[in-house]
């Protein structure tokens, strides 16, 4: 996509001290966008992300300004609202196991923070919101999932009361996306460099896997072409836990592996689209976009008119998607810039 759609424009990111946040900085920052807000509730993220800026862009870090606030709080969204055009919305709780013992928090912030960020976004005039969902929304067992599910059902029920020429709503649902804040690459790098064995849960449980550039590039996919209430997610591989173990030593050290077993609410494979979503799913090269159900209540008409065709059902989950192994594991892992700097460090 063009980034002349941003000219000039302002861009709200939610969430904006995280990976994708920092990600979407360096993919937008050279342009000739206007402005670009950083909503998070971490002074000091903030504070370093400024200063970063400052070193590395000293010119165009003068088109970042940053809000301190919480989406929980719907007047400090309020406060960032004015003059938005555009918004990317990636603050939630994300942790499973953290998730699953605070659950209440992960509504607060996951269901409930939708909820005012999109609010505020209708009622100041707000023309494109995309927002970011996980894996973990498709058949969600945890309280993370089931969060982010009700977050959707959010989004697709706020799209069906605004005018959609004044604001579009729509959602992006991905996978594991490797060297993010918190995820398990990052991890197993540490207990390598501290001579200890990596930690696996299952060593047959599989994820999706993309790196941070492709996140970005799945929510302009959306923000590009989305309708309201839209989901999309992107044609991603898998691998299994045990292989991205054996191509992170690979790279960096065999230190031995230790199984622990899984930890709270976690699956044994993740799902991108249910059976239902990808029977009417369109296939949108490297993207597919599962659009909103947007019938009304008066169900006798559906039942009168009937339904002529069917389809198969097969869900799209990182069990029958392509299978990475331990080299294609590896290459996927060197697309991330993360992976190229510890290598670098090491002189590699």
């Amino acid at each position: 996509m063009s980034d002349s759609v941003f000219t000039g424009k302002t861009l709200l990111i939610t969430g904006g001290t995280g990976s994708f946040g920092h990600t979407v900085l360096k993919h937008f920052l050279t342009t000739d966008i206007g402005e670009i807000r950083i909503f998070s509730r971490d002074e000091k993220k903030q504070d370093d992300m400024r200063h970063d800026l400052q070193v590395q862009y000293p010119v165009e870090s003068q088109k970042v300004k940053f809000y301190i606030g919480d989406v929980r709080d719907i007047n400090s969204v309020d406060n960032a609202m004015n003059g938005v055009d555009f918004i990317f919305h990636a603050a939630a709780l994300k942790q499973v196991p953290s998730c699953e013992f605070f659950p209440v928090e992960a509504v607060k912030t996951n269901v409930l923070g939708t909820e005012n960020v999109l609010t505020s976004a209708i009622r100041h005039g707000v023309k494109r919101v995309v927002c970011l969902s996980t894996d973990k929304a498709a058949y969600p067992i945890n309280a993370m999932g089931i969060s982010k599910a009700m977050m959707e059902k959010v989004i697709v029920a706020k799209s069906r009361t605004v005018d959609p020429e004044k604001t579009t709503i729509c959602c992006t649902r991905y996978g594991n996306v490797m060297c993010s804040r918190g995820s398990v690459i990052p991890l197993f790098r540490d207990q390598i460099r501290q001579g200890k064995p990596l930690t696996i849960t299952n060593p047959e449980m599989t994820r999706f896997l993309m790196n941070l550039d492709e996140a970005v590039d799945l929510v302009v996919f959306a923000f590009t072409h989305g309708q309201p209430g839209d989901l999309f997610v992107q044609k991603s591989p898998a691998c299994t836990i045990g292989d991205l173990a054996k191509a992170t030593q690979e790279l960096f050290g065999d230190t031995g592996i230790k199984i622990i077993g899984e930890r709270h609410g976690e699956k044994l494979y993740e799902t991108l689209l249910t059976e239902e979503e990808a029977a009417k799913a369109i296939d949108m090269g490297g993207y597919y976009r599962v659009p909103a159900d947007n019938r009304d209540l008066n169900y006798d008409k559906y039942f009168v008119e009937g339904r002529t065709e069917e389809k198969v059902l097969h869900q799209y989950n990182s069990h029958n998607t392509e299978r990475l192994d331990v080299e294609g594991t590896k290459a996927k892992m060197m697309t991330t810039d993360y992976i190229k700097e510890e290598l670098a460090k090491l002189g590699k």
